[in-house]
C-alpha cells in the first residue's frame, strides 16, 4: 500500500524532480501549487488543465490536507485566533490580526515549544513535535479560505507556538512557498517576519538562505533578568547576541526588530531603559515595547500605563525608532498557548 504524503511538504523545485521522475513536463509543478495554494482545491481531480493520468498518479501518491478547525475566538477588536487540530490529534494556534489596511497572520511552527520561557504559556505544555512544512503552509491557506477578502492577509509572521529556528529546515522550506509569487502564497519577503529567542547559531544560515524580516525576542537589557525569563539566555547571552545581530545581514535600509514585553516590576524601570539604550546602539534596531499580556497562570502584571508611555519616551529621546504594541483580542484566549491549553485541559 502505497503511504499517501501531503503534498504540500515539498517546495516546487522537489515536485519538478518527483514529476521528471515519473515522465511528466515541469511546467506541470506550477499549474499544481497554483490549483493548491491560490486555488483552494482540496483533490486533484478538479485541476481540469491537467491530464487525467497525471491527476490519478497525483492521488495516488498524495493528499492535499486541510487542517480541522475545532474552535475560532473572535475578539471585538476583529481578532480572530484559530485553533487547529493536526492529522494525530495534537493542537496548534493561529491569530489573524485586522490592522488598517491589510490583515497579519501569527502561524505556529512547532507543537508547544522547548524555549521555556516564563512568561510565555506555550511553554507549560513542553515540546512535542515539529510541525513538517505544510502544517506551517496550511495554517495560511486554510485562514484565507475562511475569510471573504483573502488578498487582505498580506503579512506573516512566525512567531507562534514554537521557536522558528529550532525547526529550520521545515521553516525554509515553507518560505520557499509562501513567497513563491507565481504559484505559491504570493507573500513578499518583506513582509515576513521569523520572530526567535535567540538562536543565534541559525542567523548565519538564516541571513545566507533567506531575505524576511527578523525580530528577536529580547525582554531585558542584562543577562541576569533575561536568564531569568528566558533559559536560552545561559547558553547565548546577551553579548554574544548582540555580536550575532551586528553581523546579520541587512539591506541598507533594513532593521532588526527587538520585542520588549514590558513586565510590572521586573524590566519596566527607567534603568531598564537606559541600559536596553546603550545594549542596541551597534546594531539597526527598532523597538516593539509590549505590556505583558496577563493569563491566570501567571502572577506577573502588566505595568501602569504611564510607566509604559514613560519608557517609550526615552526610547524616542535616545533616537530610537519605538512603538508600542498593544496585544488584541484581549477578552478572548489571548495569551500565546491560552485556546490550546484549554482544549487540553477539557481533554478535547
Amino acid at each position: 500500500m502505497i503511504i499517501k504524503n501531503d503534498i504540500k511538504d515539498l517546495t516546487k523545485s522537489e515536485l519538478i524532480l518527483w514529476l521528471q521522475d515519473k515522465g511528466i513536463r515541469s511546467f506541470r509543478a506550477g499549474q499544481i501549487f497554483k490549483w493548491i495554494f491560490l486555488g483552494q482545491a482540496d483533490t486533484f481531480d478538479i485541476m481540469t488543465d491537467i491530464g487525467k493520468d497525471t491527476r490519478n498518479l497525483l492521488s495516488s501518491h498524495f493528499i492535499i490536507e486541510r487542517l480541522f478547525i475545532p474552535a475560532i475566538e473572535e475578539s471585538r477588536d476583529g481578532s480572530k485566533k484559530f485553533l487547529f487540530r493536526l492529522a494525530d490529534g495534537n493542537h496548534i494556534e493561529t491569530v489573524l490580526i485586522p490592522e488598517k489596511n491589510h490583515h497579519t497572520l501569527c502561524i505556529s511552527t512547532q507543537v508547544g515549544c522547548a524555549q521555556n520561557c516564563k512568561f510565555c504559556l506555550t511553554a507549560k505544555g513542553g515540546f512535542i513535535r515539529n510541525l513538517t512544512p505544510g502544517e506551517i503552509l496550511a495554517q495560511i491557506r486554510d485562514v484565507r479560505n475562511t475569510m471573504d477578502h483573502p488578498e487582505f492577509l498580506k503579512n506573516v509572521v512566525l512567531m507562534g507556538m514554537g521557536e522558528p529556528l529550532a525547526n529550520y529546515d521545515n521553516v525554509i522550506k515553507a518560505l520557499d512557498t509562501m513567497r513563491d509569487a507565481d504559484h505559491g502564497l504570493k507573500i513578499s519577503a518583506r513582509k515576513i517576519t521569523i520572530s526567535t529567542a535567540g538562536l543565534i547559531s541559525k542567523f548565519a544560515a538564516l541571513g545566507r538562505d533567506t531575505d524576511v524580516n527578523l525580530a528577536i525576542s529580547l525582554n531585558a537589557s542584562d543577562n541576569k533578568t533575561r536568564s531569568m525569563l528566558m533559559p536560552i539566555n545561559q547558553k547565548y547571552p546577551i553579548e554574544d547576541l548582540i555580536q550575532a545581530c551586528r553581523r546579520y545581514p541587512l539591506a541598507p535600509r533594513e532593521k532588526i526588530t527587538f520585542e520588549y514585553i514590558l513586565i510590572k516590576g521586573v524590566n519596566d524601570s527607567s534603568d531598564d531603559a537606559d541600559r536596553l539604550i546603550q545594549l542596541l546602539r551597534s546594531v539597526k534596531a527598532k523597538i516593539n515595547l509590549i505590556p505583558f499580556n496577563e493569563h491566570p497562570e501567571s502572577d506577573w502584571k502588566r505595568p501602569d500605563d504611564q510607566v509604559v508611555d514613560q519608557f517609550l519616551q526615552r526610547l524616542h529621546d535616545a533616537g530610537y525608532t519605538a512603538i508600542i504594541r498593544y496585544s488584541k483580542g484581549l477578552d478572548i484566549s489571548a495569551a500565546c498557548g491560552q485556546l490550546r491549553a484549554n482544549r487540553i485541559q477539557n481533554n478535547d
